[in-house]
Parts: C-alpha cells; sequence; structure tokens
C-alpha cells in the first residue's frame, strides 16, 4: 500500500512515449471500458426490473423537509464545487502546480486524467440510460443530461481523491491527515448537496461515487511505476 501513495516518488523515471501511449490504453481505457458497462448495467437495472426504485423518493422528500435557507445557501456552494466549469479550472491549477513542483508531466496529468474519463464515463452513460429527475422541487437548473450518474459527485470525486492520493507526499502527520481527511469528504458533501437540491436520487449519487473514485485509481496507475534496482 505504500508503494501506491508513493508510487511517483519510488520510480521518477520519465516513461518514453510508447511505453506512455501502452499504458494508457491498457491500464486506463480498456478498464474504464468495464466500468463503463457496469454504470450503465446498474442504471438500465435500476431503470427497467427494479422500475426507478420508488422507495428512493422517500429519500429526496426527506432532504425537501430539511430545507432552511441556511442549508440552500451552504448546498449552492457545494453544488458549486463539483461543477463542470469550477473542476476545469481547478484542475489546470493543480496540474501546474504538480508539473512546476516535480517537472514530471506523467504525474501532472493525473487529475486532469481522472475527471476527463470519469466524464466521458458519466456523459455517456446518461445518455444510456435516461433517467428522470426526482420528483421534486429542483433547487438548481437542471442540465441537459439525465440523472443517473450524477457527474457533479463522479467529477469531484475524480479530482478531490487524487488530491487525496498526492497529499500523501505531506512529510506533516497531522497536516496529511487533515488533508485526506477534508479530499475525501468534499465528494461525500457534493453528492449529499445534489439530493438535497432534489437534482439526484441516492442510487445517482451512490454510481457517480464509484464512478469517480475507480477514474481516480485508474489515472493514479495509469503509468507503470517500479522500485528502483538495488
Amino acid at each position: 500500500m505504500h508503494a501506491f501513495w508513493h508510487r511517483y516518488e519510488i520510480d521518477d523515471r520519465r516513461p518514453s512515449p510508447q511505453h506512455a501511449r501502452h499504458d494508457l490504453v491498457r491500464r486506463v481505457l480498456l478498464p474504464a471500458g468495464v466500468l463503463w458497462c457496469l454504470v450503465v448495467g446498474l442504471g438500465l437495472l435500476i431503470t427497467g426490473p427494479l422500475g426507478g426504485l420508488p422507495a428512493e423518493a422517500g429519500v429526496n422528500e426527506s432532504f425537501v423537509a430539511w430545507r432552511t435557507p441556511t442549508l440552500d445557501a451552504v448546498t449552492t456552494v457545494l453544488s458549486a464545487i463539483g461543477q463542470t466549469e469550477f473542476l476545469i479550472g481547478a484542475c489546470v491549477v493543480a496540474m501546474a502546480i504538480a508539473w512546476w513542483r516535480t517537472r514530471q508531466w506523467w504525474f501532472a496529468v493525473v487529475p486532469g486524467l481522472a475527471v476527463a474519463v470519469q466524464a466521458a464515463i458519466f456523459l455517456t452513460a446518461a445518455l444510456v440510460v435516461g433517467r428522470e429527475r426526482p420528483q421534486v422541487e429542483h433547487l438548481d437548473h437542471a442540465p441537459p443530461t439525465s440523472s443517473f450518474p450524477s457527474g457533479h459527485t463522479g467529477a469531484a470525486t475524480a479530482f478531490y481523491l487524487t488530491l487525496a492520493f498526492t497529499a500523501q507526499r505531506i512529510e506533516n502527520p497531522v497536516a496529511r491527515w487533515a488533508a485526506t481527511v477534508l479530499c475525501v469528504l468534499v465528494p461525500v458533501a457534493v453528492g449529499m448537496a445534489r439530493t438535497y437540491r432534489g437534482m439526484h436520487s441516492a442510487t445517482d449519487v451512490i454510481v457517480g461515487f464509484l464512478n469517480g473514485a475507480t477514474c481516480a485509481v485508474l489515472a493514479w496507475n495509469h503509468v507503470r511505476r517500479r522500485a528502483p534496482s538495488r
């Protein structure tokens, strides 16, 4: 597990273009295809044989009952953290800082790769599944995509989990744990905010988290890293 967290420090050799392309296909794109099938399969199961999981309506109605002006304001901010525009800007900043600090392009591209693969799976899966949004008042303008899976949750998970992996480089243990916990909690908060605001059902958020977390792991492992020979 230590090697997983510190793989880019253990082996900082520059991958050749040929190896990088090969690894991208074998370690990211092919597994992402399997993930896409899983996400779509779950979506079609929910909207088909499971009849849309009508029991989930109670979860959304409970969130509506909890609405207050303060929570509306807080969830507005949390929802914005998962927006495409915000995360694109955050990815650019994170990649620029990583490149500046390490001069390792294969490490710097990890956040952008995670978010991009997540987005591709989310957009195409949403098109195939076509699940309707919860039948409650929506506090946000509904984007043209369908409800399943949650794109905000998936994108936030993909981005902030890669930051959590990177945070393992922090030497101070208190700061390292604080940064890790914060990065893990942000996508959870985004998912809850999206449900609170009536934009997604619970399973939309859960599968969005699954999508984003898997893409973060795939991106973190997108090139082979080996311990240096002794």
